[in-house]
């Protein structure tokens, strides 16, 4: 159906009344470039989440951080991965460091503001973390409200910021905890194949546990459709499963299926310096923009 195509308007129809429609029929809402902030923070922490490997996380976490970036947003770009993808992706070699976020959580007396590396973008910042970090997961689960330490590291930078990222492992675990429990949203990508829909329903239960024993304020920012084919009805019927399950958590934008990101993720740059120009980087700047417009990020 043409109608529906993403960035399609209604064919057909009058041209007084033409209606931009998104992949499962909902009208696109206007989503202007944010205006300029007099000020900055207190930040929005947003969890960047899915249990599933290789759904798209840490492409949006750096991509989506650097368009919020290019918006005069102050953003802080938090890895919490072991991997470390995230540091490589924006251009740190978290291998070669004294200090990363491991130290911070797990050690006293480190400030935040000494683990902080400026990723070279302006207005974005990155907390680093490599393999260290998965020692953590086993250290602290004897140590008191052990639930909250990344909460409790964030706090001193929180007015410095308007948006704090977190990139999340690929598991349900401890650390994963601990960024559900620092977090005011999550922001799920889903692959749009059916592997990867099966384990958003287990997801949500987590974050609802999560809401109901350690953070009531915790809520669900949007699922996030990634690598999305138009030309397969594959991946149309999954985003159409996602709306019928989800209804309007399902957020307008999404991002298509293209090699320029892991060209990008090479270059250890976000596709907006990489490919100012293609459209992936359109997708993650109307994702920026959708998620001002929704006030879930300033």
């Amino acid at each position: 159906m043409t109608d529906i195509l993403l960035g399609k308007a209604v064919v057909g129809a009058p041209a007084d009344s033409e209606i931009v429609r998104d992949v499962v029929g909902r009208a696109m809402p206007e989503l202007p470039e944010p205006a300029p902030l007099a000020s900055h923070g207190p930040a929005r922490i947003i969890a960047m989440c899915n249990q599933k490997g290789g759904v798209g996380k840490t492409t949006t976490t750096i991509n989506l951080g650097a368009c919020l970036a290019e918006y005069g947003r102050k953003v802080l770009l938090v890895d919490f991965d072991p991997q470390g993808a995230a540091s490589v992706g924006i251009g740190v070699n978290p291998h070669e460091l004294d200090l990363t976020i491991y130290n911070l959580i797990m050690e006293r007396g480190v400030d935040i503001r000494d683990v902080l590396i400026p990723s070279g973008i302006e207005n974005l910042d990155v907390l680093p973390a490599n393999i260290d970090l998965s020692a953590a997961e086993v250290q602290l689960v004897g140590e008191v409200a052990r639930e909250s330490v990344l909460a409790r590291a964030l706090r001193p930078v929180i007015d410095d910021y308007d948006v704090i990222l977190i990139d999340c492992q690929p598991s349900l675990g401890l650390l994963t905890v601990n960024a559900l429990t620092a977090a005011h949203g999550v922001l799920i990508p889903l692959e749009c194949e059916f592997f990867a829909l099966r384990g958003v329903a287990l997801l949500v239960e987590t974050i609802e546990k999560v809401r109901d024993r350690l953070n009531p304020a915790l809520e669900i920012d949007g699922i996030l459709p990634t690598m999305y084919d138009s030309r397969t009805l594959h991946s149309r019927e999954v985003v159409a499963r996602v709306h019928e399950a989800f209804g309007d958590t399902l957020l307008h934008s999404i991002i298509g299926r293209t090699v320029k990101f892991p060209d990008a993720t090479v270059a250890a740059e976000p596709i907006t310096a990489y490919a100012p120009g293609h459209p992936g980087a359109a997708a993650y700047r109307q994702l920026a923009r959708e998620l001002v417009a929704r006030g879930d990020a300033a």
